[in-house]
């Protein structure tokens, strides 16, 4: 899975709802508790009677007593908000049955029966999207982690694998298209206007992989043979009117197919491969065997309403999907604490994929900037957890960066110490080993380590430690050796006071001075505490390229002078370590403005001057291609630089950082302007050439907009009128989002007459509104909150404004405390509609303890009432206490 309708009430002020004694915590799930199923469920027929309303649905369950077990009679089949209407053991009504909680269980003697469940659901009225439910007259499902107890009575965990047939029948006329897992093997008129289709998945999967859509779908088809000689019918269905959006997603998945047939060797096992886009999803989207559910968002594209980010999301997201097919799939979790062995591998999957598609050095950036913005916070904060962790009270909040991106990085070191061929020799073993199996995290690191020769044994200790570790390094120059001093620390993180050094691959380079020109990379691993490393041969003291690729997901702290920063931006040959040196140049300047002592003006226009001169060098580099310039040009976030801090002041970042900008805009008024002009004389195409002409574009305004704002409205305004694609005109309308200008409005209002209807690209116009720089956005966001157009019930649309929103530091730390104020009345009035969404937004407030007093004291209390709330749900309850803990 990848870690979206009614007009909508406004938000209730919950001072004035009824008081009620807090919910008690749920309780904690711990990994070490693991026990292995009582018993197994080999096979499952499930019957729909389809209807919005009142979906009526009989489950028969064959069950065999686990003989590895505890020798429990007692079968417990989990349900949540559902009823049995009748239950049948082996034919006969059964009367030996009871429910305890929201389970229910049978006392059975034997060692194997045949279970029949009947239960009725109400889809229509399924906010929370978990389960069976509608989305605009149709229906779909969503069982991961623990949605199928929302539709059946079942052992809803990952280690128990069953067949599945399934038989549905419902209205032609409102469902017409009836899909589920795996093949179609039959299908017939009903009568009363109804038909029915049936469908088997002959490989074994959990429950969570379970998935069912009916509606009125088209279809984009097109066919793959793989490697094997398997014809495979692939199918992008959507609702009718948008199959000319989804080529590019049919492209992508051929790519996936056979990009994963030619590097990781796994062939695709069905007849049938389906794609289904829904408006209504919690997440990205679903790797259902065979029957992926996605969100519209990463289906639909095509120029005029998607940008080149958009492209590559649909392009990563879709490869994403497909690999889980035997990267969660085939290979599956044995439980919840396992999530990383099928997400944080997938994940690397998917950027391998993307970067063979692409540029492999911005892929690189791309993703190291996710990782910084989300995860490193994360690992720093109260919610900080191992990418295998030991204890959960509610599985949906475990859908973290740490898990999904950490993991990924975990799994690339090992790729990176092991080579790529010798990492394929580990993955095949993995798969030959556990295919058909639930499997562990330790079971993927053990395959890894028979198919390599590596010794692992320390390296585990990624797996079971969180934190970020903090790298020192410093170089030492004696006679002609160089000697570079390494010392690592893992911070405390909640529950792990005490922390234990971890095997840390970094790839070096020594750059002599003269030539500019290093002697070649090497891979060093650091696994003590501190170590030293000698390089021979330099007559002068070397600058050190260090981490190159971003080979571990570590902080380094080098103390590199800005003249060292200033020659590796100008001159490192790896693409990550010159746009690391230009991120460094720029975080050491604004850390040193904001971080307990402030500059002088001597000192802060000697810093800016560094920082111009490696722009320029930059901007002038005609060995650089443009897509890569884009990268090098933007500067490191707020929230980024708010993690250099033990105590950060958002206020005082803000004005740092746009200060920076708008004197960087003014002293490079006429390169901007220059390297603007050029980029627009260049034809849309996807072509990488017009892509990176495209990401400049919008750069040079950024930089305009901070210092010549004049200068820059009249740039976006002509930008946004002759836009022929998506990306030059949300570009544009982003940099006049943040002027006040006249032409501000009149773009706003075109943009949105121009898309009236199309959900995906209003989002946008709601996102760029709330992320935008504008002295008034707050008035900008909760005016939107009262658009007609907004709604609580859709998560496309409540994160395109309100998570733009707190992720906007003007806006989230505006000084009065309003910003906290909106997100926290946000999730206690999206809580009872859909917990597992309201549930994310939590995170931002939870990083009151590194934010200067005045306001980490208002984003404590806001955290404290919504704790205060009666009725909250599971997911929110555990972000808000962790958080307050």
């Amino acid at each position: 899975m990848d870690i979206a309708s009614r007009p909508s009430t406004p938000i209730e002020n919950p001072e004035t709802a009824d008081a009620a004694v807090p919910p008690k915590a749920p309780a904690v799930i711990r990994r070490e508790d693991y026990r292995a199923p009582d018993w197994f469920v080999p096979e499952i027929a499930l019957d729909f009677a389809l209807d919005l309303d009142a979906t009526r649905v009989r489950a028969t369950l064959e069950v065999r007593r686990n003989a590895q077990g505890s020798g429990d009679h007692t079968l417990r089949l989990n349900g949540d908000g559902i009823a049995a209407r009748s239950v049948l053991v082996d034919g006969q009504v059964a009367n030996d049955w009871r429910m305890d909680g929201l389970d229910l269980l049978i006392e059975l003697s034997g060692d194997a029966h045949t279970v029949e469940i009947e239960t009725l659901i109400n889809p229509a009225a399924n906010s929370q999207l978990m389960g069976l439910y509608a989305s605009n007259g149709m229906l779909c499902t969503q069982c991961e982690a623990e949605g199928f107890r929302r539709i059946a009575f079942f052992p809803d965990r990952p280690d128990v694998l069953s067949t599945y047939k399934v038989h549905m029948e419902g209205d032609k006329a409102r469902f017409p298209v009836l899909l589920s897992n795996g093949n179609c093997t039959a299908t017939g008129e009903g009568t009363d206007g109804k038909h029915w289709a049936e469908w088997h998945d002959p490989w074994p999967k959990p429950c969570y992989l379970f998935a069912l859509v009916a509606g009125e779908l088209v279809a984009n088809h097109d066919t793959f043979t793989t490697a094997g000689g398997r014809k495979v019918d692939l199918n992008i269905w959507v609702r009718p009117g948008d199959e000319g959006r989804t080529q590019h997603a049919m492209d992508s998945l051929i790519a996936s197919l056979k990009w994963d047939e030619e590097t990781f060797g796994r062939e695709y096992d069905l007849d049938l491969f389906n794609i289904v886009a829904v408006s209504d999803f919690n997440m990205g989207a679903m790797e259902n065997k065979g029957l992926n559910v996605f969100n519209t968002r990463y289906v639909l594209a095509d120029p005029e309403t998607a940008t080149d980010a958009d492209y590559d999301a649909v392009e990563g997201v879709i490869g994403h999907e497909y690999f889980h097919n035997w990267s969660g799939n085939r290979v599956t979790c044995r439980d919840w604490f396992q999530l990383s062995l099928k997400e944080g591998f997938t994940v690397l999957r998917d950027q391998l994929f993307s970067a063979d598609m692409g540029s492999p050095a911005v892929k690189r950036i791309e993703d190291v900037r996710v990782l910084r913005s989300a995860q490193f916070p994360e690992d720093s904060g109260p919610l900080a957890h191992p990418i295998r962790p030991d204890s959960y009270q509610e599985i949906s909040n475990f859908y973290t960066s740490t898990v999904y991106n950490k993991g990924a990085e975990v799994i690339r070191m090992m790729r990176s110490m092991a080579g790529p061929e010798c990492f394929r020799a580990g993955t095949d073993l993995y798969f030959d080993r556990h295919d058909g199996e639930a499997a562990t995290c330790e079971d993927f690191v053990k395959a890894i380590e028979d198919g390599t020769g590596l010794d692992l044994k320390q390296f585990r200790q990624w797996y079971s430690q969180a934190g970020t570790p903090q790298v020192k390094v410093r170089v030492d120059h004696e006679g002609d050796t160089a000697t570079l001093r390494i010392t690592q620390t893992v911070p405390v993180t909640p529950g792990q006071p005490v922390k234990q050094p971890m095997p840390i691959p970094l790839r070096v380079a020594l750059f002599d001075r003269d030539s500019s020109e290093h002697r070649g990379e090497q891979l060093i691993v650091l696994d003590k505490a501190e170590d030293s490393f000698t390089f021979p041969g330099f007559a002068r003291t070397p600058v050190l390229s260090i981490n190159r690729g971003f080979t571990a997901p570590v902080a380094i702290d080098s103390d590199v002078p800005t003249a060292d920063l200033v020659f590796l931006a100008a001159n490192d040959d790896d693409p990550f370590a010159r746009y690391e040196a230009m991120q460094s140049l720029v975080v050491q300047h604004l850390v040193a403005a904001v971080g307990g002592g402030m500059l002088c003006d001597a000192e802060r226009q000697s810093g800016r001057d560094a920082i111009g001169r490696a722009l320029a060098a930059i901007l002038d580099d005609a060995t650089l291609d443009d897509l890569m310039r884009g990268e090098l040009m933007i500067l490191p976030s707020e929230a980024y630089l708010a993690e250099q801090l033990a105590i950060a002041d958002p206020g005082a970042i803000h004005a740092e950082r746009e200060g920076l900008k708008a004197w960087l805009g003014r002293e490079l008024e006429d390169r901007l302007a220059a390297l603007h002009d050029r980029v627009s004389a260049v034809s849309y195409s996807r072509s990488a050439e017009a892509r990176g002409a495209r990401k400049l574009k919008t750069q040079a305004l950024v930089y305009l907009a901070a210092g010549v704002p004049d200068e820059a409205a009249k740039r976006a305004a002509t930008q946004y009128a002759a836009a022929d694609n998506m990306t030059d005109r949300q570009g544009s309308l982003m940099v006049l989002c943040g002027l006040d200008t006249p032409a501000r409005e009149e773009a706003l209002a075109d943009f949105r007459k121009r898309y009236d209807g199309n959900a995906l690209v209003i989002d946008k116009w709601f996102s760029l509104q709330a992320g935008s720089l504008h002295p008034r956005v707050l008035d900008h966001i909760k005016a939107l909150a009262q658009h007609p157009d907004f709604t609580l019930h859709n998560p496309n649309r409540v994160r395109a404004l309100y998570m733009s929103a707190a992720v906007n530091p003007k806006a989230f730390h505006s000084g009065d405390g309003e910003g906290y104020r909106m997100i926290a009345d946000l999730i206690l009035a999206l809580d009872p509609i859909n917990a597992q969404t309201a549930a994310r937004f939590v995170p931002p407030l939870g990083r009151w303890r590194r934010i200067e007093p005045q306001r980490s004291g208002m984003m404590r209390a806001e955290l404290e009432r919504i704790a205060a709330a009666p009725k909250l749900s599971r997911d929110t309850l555990e972000q808000v206490t962790k958080s307050l803990g």
